[in-house]
């Protein structure tokens, strides 16, 4: 009885722990696909982004989102206002304009923000296996309205994209899968 105990207790537990996105830096991506090439994903965010936390609470939680993700892409996760230093495609990107005291606030802009050409907040930048810009996309996207640019960028699916047309019937055609 005891030992059936403990195994319900395991089960109900492990079904209780949301798996997570495998969250790493840019710098740690570009190494990584030097050996292992791979697409990589940058959620870039705020700390003050109201629809940057809703990604957080909602999109990044879902079971299909965390698994095609973390399958398909290297997940970095960017302020896109802090004060990391990043090298990318051989220069270093800093935030000459950071003010401390407004860390929890507005902030200037990342200058690796302007060079991906991220404006708002959120933004999900798509880079290829050589980290050559695929596309910022910018706003919230739930599970489903996600689940279409990662397989749009993963399967290779923007290669056959010649105009807005071409993407419009793709985006129209699309049936999601992901709960």
């Amino acid at each position: 009885m005891k030992n059936i105990l403990t195994v319900l207790i395991f089960i109900l537990s492990y079904n209780g722990i949301a798996q997570e996105i495998n969250w790493i830096s840019l710098d740690k991506a570009l190494e990584l696909q030097k050996t292992t090439p791979k697409k990589i994903f940058i959620d870039a965010y705020t700390v003050w982004c109201g629809p940057c936390k809703m990604l957080d609470r909602n999109t990044f939680k879902n079971k299909d989102v965390v698994d095609y993700i973390n399958k398909n892409y290297y997940a970095v996760k960017f302020n896109a206002q802090g004060d990391e230093e990043v090298t990318y495609k051989g220069k270093t990107y800093t935030n000459p304009g950071y003010n401390p005291a407004k860390a929890k606030t507005r902030n200037s802009n990342h200058q690796l923000s302007n060079a991906l050409g991220i404006r708002a907040f959120p933004t999900l930048v798509f880079l290829d296996e050589d980290a050559n810009l695929l596309a910022p996309i910018v706003g919230y996207k739930d599970a489903k309205g996600l689940e279409m640019y990662l397989k749009l960028f993963a399967q290779n699916d923007h290669l056959d994209m010649k105009t807005q047309e071409d993407f419009d019937t793709y985006a129209k055609n699309f049936k999601a899968e992901f709960n």
